[in-house]
């Protein structure tokens, strides 16, 4: 079958056309027709070798693509995660992460999508516990995933949505998915704390989901910390470090101020939680996209096309899909 695979240790992905169709006797896999899977920092990272699942297994060409869009024997169309690998003709998902795609939702969106809501309505609904009404902010909201998760703030009835970025351009534009003030961070460490304080004071920040970690997060708590007072409670949900692995947090925060730290990941997520997603989660905004209410940008490419656009896609500002 044709498939893209990493063929020999550390080298790009190649587009091929002689590999075997997988084979299961695990009853909980199911082999699909693959239509579209899309490109994260994870599949490049496994790709590479440098994703820690990589590092230390024994080399063999491996398929790429971590989930995707196919059909099932009797045309239903899913979304599913790979058992070994999506992007090739055939392959086999776990039937415990199938989703039907409604009709009016597109290969490329339905693929598109579910990374992106991994990162944002879990971190939202389940690590931060977010309630209608309540008051959100994202610390970096430019990007793919923070985007996503302003529209879906807002369809979860949230109050206010604050978000900051360094792309003035695109966080303008953020506006027009709901978000109600912005923040540069391209201003001083002091301006945007004193910022950030002057919005918690008038509309208190609940929950806060943070993509970029480092000298940002440090201000967003900084700003938060209380001066000896009882402080609102508020939820700081970390996705990412796009900023930076290491912050330096001062006790004080933790003792003057009433937060809640968590993380929101592959690690931290527990049984219940993953399922919630796949039962609830993920198909309630399938239907939202489906009703064009829900939008994320994509850049498609056949798969045969894997070896001219793999090293230039890297700085793409939409969600890179194959179609197969």
């Amino acid at each position: 079958m044709k498939a893209v695979a990493v063929m020999s240790k550390g080298s790009d992905p190649v587009y091929v056309d002689h590999l075997e169709i997988p084979h299961s006797s695990n009853p909980e896999e199911v082999l699909i027709h693959v239509k579209a899977v899309s490109i994260k920092n994870l599949d490049r990272a496994i790709a590479s070798g440098k994703h820690y699942s990589a590092q230390t297994a024994v080399f063999s060409p491996q398929i790429i693509g971590t989930d995707g869009v196919g059909l099932l024997d009797d045309q239903t169309r899913v979304y599913g995660f790979g058992v070994r690998g999506m992007l090739a003709e055939r392959a086999l998902v776990k039937k415990s992460s199938l989703v039907v795609i409604p009709e009016g939702l597109s290969d490329a969106t339905a693929a598109a999508l579910p990374n992106a809501l991994m990162g944002s309505v879990i971190a939202l609904m389940e690590r931060g516990q977010f309630k209608a009404g309540q008051h959100l902010l994202i610390n970096g909201a430019t990007g793919i995933t923070g985007k996503v998760a302003i529209q879906m703030a807002k369809h979860y009835g949230a109050s206010r949505v604050t978000v900051t970025g360094r792309n003035a351009a695109v966080l303008e534009q953020l506006r027009d998915l709901g978000a109600d003030e912005l923040l540069s961070l391209n201003q001083s460490e002091a301006a945007l704390i004193d910022q950030i304080k002057s919005i918690d004071s008038l509309n208190p920040i609940d929950v806060v989901v943070d993509y970029l970690w480092g000298d940002s997060a440090k201000s967003i708590l900084q700003a938060l910390k209380g001066q000896g007072q009882y402080t609102h409670r508020t939820k700081f949900v970390n996705v990412g470090a796009m900023s930076g692995d290491v912050m330096e947090l001062s006790s004080a925060v933790l003792r003057g101020t009433d937060i809640e730290l968590v993380g929101s990941g592959l690690g931290s997520w527990n049984a219940r939680e993953v399922a919630r997603f796949f039962d609830s989660l993920l198909p309630e905004a399938f239907e939202l996209a489906a009703q064009g209410r829900l939008k994320i940008d994509t850049t498609v490419y056949p798969m045969s096309a894997v070896q001219q656009v793999w090293q230039r896609s890297i700085d793409l500002k939409s969600r890179l899909v194959f179609s197969v």
